[in-house]
Parts: structure tokens; sequence; C-alpha cells
């Protein structure tokens, strides 16, 4: 441990070594005339040679001789920016030395120097003896990954390896399993409906080309697939044809038991639907979706230092009509972002 920070703290003086020459040689070369005048002298010459040709109108030939001059002139008035002086080049190269030297003290009275290291392969062993209901989603889907290279034939793997990323928030690499899986088990819909809904949670609730593609395989392999039916029953509603949409949606709760809860939550939705003549704003997500931005939101309250993840969040509950979630999300993520107006900006965006 120590000769890595002996080796932090030469890295570093060397570093601070060479800015410092890169910055003393690009002084000396700024010695002399001022490229820029050059720049500006050639299109003053420019701007003759098109008048003289007959090229360039009188009014519109003054105008730019005249702006062209003015920069010129600008130029040419400008003060050379002054170089670094010696003492500064030797303090900065100090503290290149010795911040290291403190980070080292700091460490070794508040740290722990003589910890052994917990290799990736170690932990991942002691997540395998762990109960799973401990386990937070990412380290149960590197658990899975883990698994799922000791058996890449196996398309179930794949399948429970793409639950826990989305679990996790990962969309997109839920997906890829789900891609992988369905390459192993090209029959099964089961495994084409759920990534459809993968597809769906990359783009925040919206159907798709891709998904639809996907619940159309998984439709064709399995006419009575559930998820394929009301997915695809639900974008026909979107794309402005809900009375084919809910004429879809009626068939699929005819078909559920009359004892069935998700028959009673569809026929709900089906008179909401019908009253507003299309889907409301703020129609609940399916359960693929809603798990995807839980599991981002977890993620985000484990490891917070992710600007991109909490635009994300905050865009997902606004989308998800979740106003109490995405206003606790955004004042988190207000605090941790406060100094970095890009990433305010990102948010207030998300949220509206």
């Amino acid at each position: 441990m120590f000769a890595f920070w002996i080796a932090a703290a030469s890295v570093s003086a060397a570093a601070g070594w060479l800015m410092l020459r890169s910055a003393r040689l690009a002084s000396a070369r700024a010695v002399g005339e001022d490229p820029s005048l050059v720049v500006h002298r050639r299109q003053l010459a420019e701007i003759e040679d098109l008048a003289a040709r007959g090229l360039l109108p009188e009014g519109e030939m003054r105008a730019a001789r005249a702006e062209a001059g003015r920069r010129l002139l600008a130029v040419a008035d400008a003060a050379p920016a002054p170089s670094a002086v010696p003492g500064g080049r030797r303090s900065v190269l100090a503290i290149a030395v010795v911040a290291p030297i403190l980070a080292i003290g700091l460490y070794v009275v508040v740290g722990a120097p003589g910890a052994a290291d917990r290799p990736f392969r170690q932990r991942l062993a002691e997540w395998r003896q762990a109960d799973p209901a401990t386990l937070n989603p990412p380290q149960m889907a590197a658990l899975i990954r883990s698994i799922v290279a000791e058996r890449p034939n196996d398309p179930e793997g794949y399948r429970n390896l793409a639950l826990a990323e989305m679990a996790s928030g990962n969309a997109m690499a839920a997906s890829g399993a789900l891609r992988r899986a369905v390459a192993l088990a090209p029959k099964r819909a089961d495994l084409w409906a759920a990534l459809g809904e993968t597809f769906m949670a990359e783009g925040e609730g919206e159907i798709g080309v891709d998904a639809r593609a996907a619940f159309t395989e998984a439709l064709r392999l399995d006419p009575g697939s559930l998820s394929a039916r009301y997915f695809l029953a639900r974008a026909d509603i979107a794309d402005g044809k809900v009375a084919q949409g809910l004429d879809g949606w009626r068939a699929l709760a005819a078909s559920l038991p009359a004892d069935d809860p998700s028959r009673l939550a569809l026929t709900g939705e089906i008179a909401a639907v019908a009253k507003a003549g299309g889907l409301p704003r703020a129609q609940p997500a399916p359960a693929a979706i809603r798990g995807m931005v839980e599991g981002l939101a977890s993620r985000l309250e484990a490891s917070p230092d992710d600007p991109e993840g909490w635009v994300r969040l905050v865009r997902a509950w606004s989308v998800l009509g979740e106003t109490q979630k995405r206003d606790a999300a955004l004042a988190k993520a207000r605090a941790l972002y406060k100094d970095k107006p890009d990433i305010m900006n990102a948010l207030d965006e998300a949220a509206r």
C-alpha cells in the first residue's frame, strides 16, 4: 500500500513538472507577433480583392472593411497575457509533491492501512453463501452475472439476470441479457414478452418499434400471451386507434377468470380510457417499468454520485405522474449538485 502512495507522489510531481515545462515553452513560443493579426490582415486583403473584381457591392465592401479593421485594431491593442513567475512554478511543484505525502499521513491516521484487500471474487463467494434477501439489486445482478458466465447457454439464467438488472435500474443491461436469452431460445414467447417490457423501460414507458416487434413475436408464438396482448392494445390506443385498442383490452379481460385481480384492474383501465378518449396523462405504469424506476432510486440512495442517474430518475417520476417522488428526488439532487449549473438545468428540464 505504501509503495502505491510513493508511486502516486512521484507521478504527481512528474505531472506537475511536465505541465510547468509545457507552460514555459508555450510562453516562449508566444513571444513575437500574435498569429490572429495575420488572420485579420488576410481578411482585409480578401475583402480588397473581392471589391477589385466587382464581386462585392460598394456598401457591403465598406461595412466589411470597417469591421475587419476594427477587429485588427482590437487585437493589436490587446496587451499580452502575463507569464507565470518562477516562484509560482516552484509553489505548484511543491504542492504536487506535498499533497500525496499529506494524503499518506491522513490515511495512516483515519484509514486502515493494515486491512486486507477484499477482491471481487471473494465478495462474490460471500454473496453466494448469503441469504438472497439480504443482497441489494446490484449485488444480486453481479452474482447472477457470474453464474451466467459459468452457464452461457442457459436462457433461464439470462432471464434472471435481466430481472436483476431491471431491479438495479439498468434497463439497457436487462435488454442485452434478454436479447441473449431469445437468441438461445427463440421459441419462448415469455422471453419475447419480457424483452418488449425492457424496451419499454428503456423508452420510459413508450411502446416503440422494438417493443412492438418483440410483443408481436410473443403473440405469434403464444396467441394467449397476456403481456403481449395488453401492450399491443395499449400501443393501438397510444396511436389514436382507441376503439381497436379497447376491443383488444375487452377481449383480454373476458379471457381472465372472474376473480382475477388483474381483470378488475383492467376493467377500470378500460373505463378510464373510454371516458377520456385516450390514455390519461398520468396512466399507471406497468409493473416492469415501475420496478426499474424503484431500482434506480435504490441504487442512487446507495451510490448518489451519479448526475445522469438523478436526471433519469426525476424524468421517470415526472412521466409516471409521481409528483411527490419527483420533488423528493429533485430536492436531493439539487442539494448534491447546487454548484453545477449545467446539472441543475438538466434536472429542471427533467422535472418539466
